[in-house]
């Protein structure tokens, strides 16, 4: 393994300020550039990038920068984006109940005590990330189990997908009315309406000061892995104005990721969209709901679930999806939409290319809308897709951990139809751009680990190549949001970058028949880390957003 040295007397999670001003050289390590295959150097001047180039061209820089970061190996490249986050979420379960290691409905139950016996001030108790699929009992817990465990409190505890949750009778009394909302089930999981119900009660105990320290240990969890921005997707139905906005303040006060929002609310016209522009959002989409998910039964099928006599849940139908789209594109503002289940895609398809029929396609691809997920894709919508020019941000943690022949995709839909999900290497063949992510904290904040899901799906031609979903998750959540000059180490990009302590560079592809001549380093294709499963993963070692160091590992 190459052990990078920094130079850095302070070592620090953060930086001052007056460090996006300086000059500064990074050299004797491999910069991953498209500028410069060979690169062993760059200098970073005014938060952009000012030159990539060799070691030896290096030396005609040493003498008039502010700083020198002998990098010893180390690989340079840019920072990651995260394409679907929510943050706050993210930090409540880094700082609280996760469920998301329970192995069996009686672990989670006993962490469920000890959380309750530790936060006997809060006054709602808050978890998340249980997934009964894999449990041997088969099933979450019951309500007068969860009123046991927390000695009758009021208890909101989300399904690892969040389109679902448990929770106690006392938290059920906060809601008056609730009984009668849809998606109420009496000793069953909470979904639709009535889920949304008991979460804004939830929500509502959530401090100003909890909020804001959640947010800022997610920002600091995202930065140590060498993530430099995050695409934060809030809305009506997920959190609420006041945490969107103390997000985005708190993110550009303190030194940290990048975050650019979006409100999930739907629009008719352009005064719908007044709220989006008021609360400095790029656009009226992210997790705007057309259905639900797989896991909780919700995402819309136009066939039945194999476990379940029913093809789960429209929220919106084509009509609003051409509303919304058309309304977005003539404000510009860009849309998007929460679609997983192949009728909800269809329905976001039909609705996009009516809307582009009544206004212009030319006008639509422009906009760059996006959906979220877009699992349950077939040929023809892959189609059209690279037609509209929709963007799909996806999430390849989702196949490692539902994807197989035995795992909860298969469950639901049979493994035939599981076998078709999250088709990245057609999706990229017909020209869709790819923005990833992890939609955290549904899976972790894990960028290399998502880079190497998509290179390794459980499905085999549904692979990319390694370089591809790294550019997907680096450059692609940049376009995504309308950047084409970002997310890559050339002169002119912003200064956003991650220094990595990592093994051997290599080309790596999904077998030997796809673009084998891109392995030979003959062919100055810049390595990347093997991320073979079972390998361990880079460690970063620093994170640099706009030339500000966020992150610098401890005793580095």
């Amino acid at each position: 393994m190459r052990q990078p040295a920094v130079n850095d007397p302070t070592p620090d999670r953060t930086a001052d300020r007056t460090d996006e001003g300086r000059t500064v050289l990074l050299r004797g390590g491999e910069v991953h550039s498209p500028a410069d295959p060979f690169a062993t150097a760059m200098v970073v001047e005014r938060g952009a990038i000012a030159w990539v180039g060799s070691e030896g061209a290096a030396d005609s820089f040493a003498d008039g920068v502010d700083e020198v970061i002998q990098l010893d190996g180390a690989l340079v490249t840019p920072a990651f984006t995260d394409a679907h986050v929510h943050t706050t979420a993210t930090g409540l379960a880094l700082t609280g109940l996760d469920l998301a290691g329970a192995r069996t409905l009686s672990d989670a139950l006993a962490r469920i005590r000890a959380h309750a016996a530790a936060r006997s001030e809060d006054r709602v108790l808050l978890g998340h990330g249980w997934d009964a699929s894999g449990w041997p009992e088969g099933r979450p817990p019951g309500r007068a189990e969860l009123d046991e465990a927390t000695g009758g409190r009021p208890l909101y505890l989300t399904r690892v997908d969040v389109h679902s949750a448990v929770v106690t009778t006392a938290l059920l009394d906060l809601v008056p009315g609730v009984s009668g909302l849809a998606g109420y089930h009496p000793d069953a999981p909470l979904t639709g309406a009535a889920h949304h119900a008991v979460r804004a009660a939830a929500q509502v105990s959530v401090t100003a000061r909890q909020r804001a320290d959640a947010q800022r240990a997610a920002l600091a969890r995202a930065a140590s892995l060498g993530i430099g921005s995050l695409h934060e997707c809030a809305g009506p139905e997920i959190s609420g104005e006041d945490d969107l906005t103390g997000l985005l303040a708190l993110a550009a006060e303190e030194p940290g990721p990048r975050v650019f929002g979006y409100w999930a609310e739907a629009a008719e016209s352009a005064a719908d969209l007044e709220k989006v522009r008021a609360l400095g959002v790029l656009g009226a989409a992210g997790d705007l709901f057309v259905d639900g998910s797989l896991g909780s039964h919700t995402a819309c099928l136009h066939q039945p679930y194999a476990d379940a006599p029913h093809t789960g849940t429209a929220y919106l139908d084509r009509a609003a999806v051409t509303a919304h789209v058309a309304a977005c594109t003539e404000a510009g503002v860009q849309a998007g939409f929460h679609a997983i289940g192949d009728a909800a895609v269809t329905a976001v398809v039909e609705g996009v290319r009516a809307a582009a029929e009544r206004i212009g396609l030319a006008r639509v691809r422009a906009a760059r809308h996006r959906v979220e997920h877009a699992e349950m894709l077939t040929p023809e919508t892959i189609a059209a897709f690279a037609e509209l020019g929709l963007t799909a941000s996806v999430q390849p943690a989702f196949d490692a951990a539902w994807g197989g022949e035995d795992g909860m995709y298969a469950q639901r839909l049979g493994a035939e139809r599981a076998r078709t999900l999250n088709p990245y290497a057609a999706m990229l063949r017909a020209g869709v751009p790819l923005a990833l992510g992890s939609d955290s904290p549904v899976t972790p904040l894990d960028p290399w680990g998502t880079v190497r899901a998509a290179a390794f799906h459980r499905t085999p031609e549904h692979r990319v190549s390694v370089r591809a979903a790294f550019t997907a998750h680096t450059r692609g959540g940049w376009r995504a949001i309308g950047r084409d000059d970002a997310g890559v180490l050339v002169p002119g990009a912003p200064a956003d970058y991650a220094v990595w302590r990592t093994g051997e560079l290599v080309v790596q592809v999904p077998d030997t028949r796809v673009a084998g001549w891109s392995t030979d380093p003959r062919s100055g294709t810049p390595g990347l880390p093997d991320l073979t499963p079972g390998g361990q993963l880079p460690v970063c070692v620093r994170t640099v957003v706009g030339g500000r160091t966020v992150y610098l590992r401890p005793d580095e």
